[in-house]
């Protein structure tokens, strides 16, 4: 991910980047939901319809039946039913039958409630199908994208940051569709109908009306510009807090072992702190817009009582006009009111539809050649290959050229920061060299298909990763139908079967998150017995075996070597008895290779294989006389 461009405001504080709605992502995210957009749209639309017709019967029934029958003279207002339903009340009876039978009025609203009701029903249900469904398509295209993301994106994010945007940002989308989207739509048809009817009536009380109207929708965005900007920085310290939580709680060993519980806790005091407050911040600007937003309603709806009583006493309006103009004053205050929310419910959706738009956008790792699946046998050759991370102009590897012929075991030896784990990672093309060419089996592995290649190429790091699940299940993760004769030879391979079965529930074992509740040589050796379940021609074992006692590393080696016909095999390390039984060893210093050969050959060459070799000599040597000493 690239670091993002902040923008300094006043006190030195950074606040994010605003980044603009990607509106080819919005319809990418929203497809298979349509129909249910249309189907809770059309609720929509008969909830707006029966909600401005309740009042309108109720008009009717005071004007038309109950008035005109108490006061005699009494004056209807403008307000009457279409004339098919007044046709059909004169032909059963007119005025008379509606008193005689007043439970028809009732029946009407009742019957409108009951349609505003299931209206209600389809336009929440279907909407909360639409939010789901689109929240689904969006976890599904981030785990997607950041699985296929190049290696070198992973080694530049916050994990905690990035669980949190395709967690609580996705949320956030999917509240604003479910709560919010359909508002918007309701507030603008409740608006426009509402003045259509109330215009009718009378233009001058529709004045009075909606007189406040314009500061409560001006207030809105108002409310709307400092809710995204405030939500934004909330946003952005949520992640450092998640961050923070899941480092720690991955690192809770290291954290134990150094005696570091006071500094992390009040690192993670410091960010949750500053999380708190800009989440009051946030809460103080919703405290201030909702209690002057009700008191503003609340005015304009005792302004629109006061004044509809006022008409109605000189006779400018009827009573049925009056309750009206009361009950739309209402269903319209509220709405715009409720304007500020879905603004600032939409702010929030915009930012977080951004952060997770940065993930979506960050470019796939793409094939460079022509994406051939050749079978590999396993022979590897480099051939002056430079290679430098970021820009390429420190190289880590300057010129590295040598073969291994299918079947042979070649051991790398060097300093730390010599380019040992860069070259793997060259051959396994998590990233891709400045210059020169890489060749397995005589292709360029650029031309390779890049699953296929690292299908063919098992690994094991100094620092493997175990999942919490069973010692079975992560040494058959690559061939989850693998009979477990076959998942107990790869572990007696990796001299790691009878320590397994020693443990009480044997293969069902659960290993801890990462594996913690095994030793390092456990996991180590775990992690090589999945890697031997690949069945891959090329291996390599990235000082994988420095956890493991010299007496268990000779064993893992005489195993492996048992099976030097079928893979090709790399192991870094920096013991001499792990290395010296290798077909070729490459010695590197500063990115260079500055020797290569057998050990035979090495040994009687001054170098810096010569000077390990003494030194670990010696150690051993001093070791052996203590002892005998002892």
């Amino acid at each position: 991910m690239e670091v993002k461009k902040k923008k300094k405001k006043k006190g030195g504080e950074e606040a994010p980047e605003k980044r603009p709605v990607n509106y080819k992502l919005v319809r990418r995210i929203m497809r298979g939901t349509g129909k249910y957009f249309v189907i809770s749209a059309l609720g929509l639309i008969f909830a707006i319809v029966t909600a401005y017709l309740v009042p309108i019967v109720t008009s009717f029934t005071i004007d038309y039946v109950l008035l005109p029958y108490a006061e005699e003279g009494y004056q209807a207002g403008k307000l009457a039913m279409p004339q098919f339903i007044m046709n059909w009340i004169e032909s059963v009876g007119g005025r008379e039958f509606l008193i005689k039978h007043l439970y028809v009025m009732a029946l009407a609203l009742v019957f409108m409630t009951a349609i505003n009701a299931f209206s209600t029903y389809l336009r929440r249900s279907y909407i909360a199908y639409a939010g789901e469904g689109i929240s689904k398509n969006l976890r599904d295209d981030l785990y997607g994208h950041l699985a296929n993301l190049p290696f070198d994106y992973h080694k530049h994010v916050s994990t905690g940051d990035l669980v949190q945007r395709c967690t609580s940002d996705v949320d956030t989308v999917r509240r604003f569709i479910q709560n919010e989207l359909l508002e918007i739509i309701r507030t603008v048809l409740m608006v426009v109908i509402a003045a259509v009817i109330m215009l009718g009536i009378d233009p001058k009380l529709t004045l009075w009306s909606v007189i406040l109207m314009p500061i409560l929708a001006l207030s809105s965005f108002v409310y709307f510009k400092a809710v995204k900007t405030s939500f934004g920085e909330a946003d952005e310290s949520e992640g450092k807090l998640s961050a923070a939580i899941q480092e720690n709680l991955t690192g809770v060993r290291v954290v134990r072992a150094f005696g570091q519980q006071k500094r992390e806790l009040d690192n993670f005091t410091e960010k949750n702190a500053d999380y708190r407050k800009k989440n009051l911040k946030l809460t103080y600007l919703m405290a201030y817009y909702w209690s002057a937003s009700d008191a503003v309603g609340y005015l304009q709806i005792l302004i629109s009582l006061c004044v509809g009583v006022y008409f109605t006493i000189k006779g400018r309006i009827s009573v049925g006009e009056m309750l009206v103009f009361v009950s739309y004053t209402s269903m319209l205050t509220w709405p715009v009111r409720q304007l500020g929310r879905i603004l600032a419910d939409l702010g929030k959706a915009s930012v977080s539809l951004g952060r997770i738009d940065e993930i979506l956008s960050a470019p796939l790792e793409t094939e460079p050649g022509r994406a051939l699946t050749p079978k590999i046998e396993g022979s590897v050759e480099f051939r002056h290959v430079d290679f430098g991370y970021e820009d390429g102009t420190d190289l880590v590897l300057k010129d590295i050229s040598f073969k291994a012929k299918k079947g042979e075991t070649v051991a790398i030896l060097g300093s730390t920061g010599s380019g040992k784990s860069s070259l793997v990672q060259l051959l396994q093309r998590l990233y891709t060299c400045n210059s020169g060419e890489i060749l397995i089996d005589g292709v360029n592995i650029n031309d390779i298909e890049r699953h296929h290649l690292r299908r063919s190429i098992g690994i094991v790091l100094q620092e493997p990763f175990l999942y919490s699940r069973t010692i079975l299940e992560n040494i058959r993760i690559v061939d989850p139908e693998a009979s477990e004769e076959r998942v107990f030879e790869a572990a007696r391979i990796a001299a790691i079967h009878d320590v397994v079965q020693g443990f009480e529930k044997g293969y069902d074992t659960v290993v801890g998150e990462r594996g913690v509740t095994l030793s390092g040589g456990q996991k180590q050796r775990v992690a090589i017995a999945r890697m031997l379940m690949q069945d891959a021609p090329i291996i390599i074992l990235d000082d994988s075996m420095s956890a493991v006692d010299t007496e268990t590393d000779a064993a893992i080696r005489d195993a492996l070597n048992g099976r030097r016909d079928s893979c090709t095999t790399f192991i870094i390390s920096h013991r001499i008895t792990t290395l010296c039984r290798a077909d070729k060893i490459l010695v590197l210093e500063h990115g260079r290779l500055v020797q290569q050969g057998t050990h035979d050959e090495l040994i009687r060459q001054d170098g810096l294989y010569k000077r390990i070799a003494d030194i670990q000599n010696m150690l051993e040597d001093e070791f052996t006389e203590e002892g005998g000493e002892a």
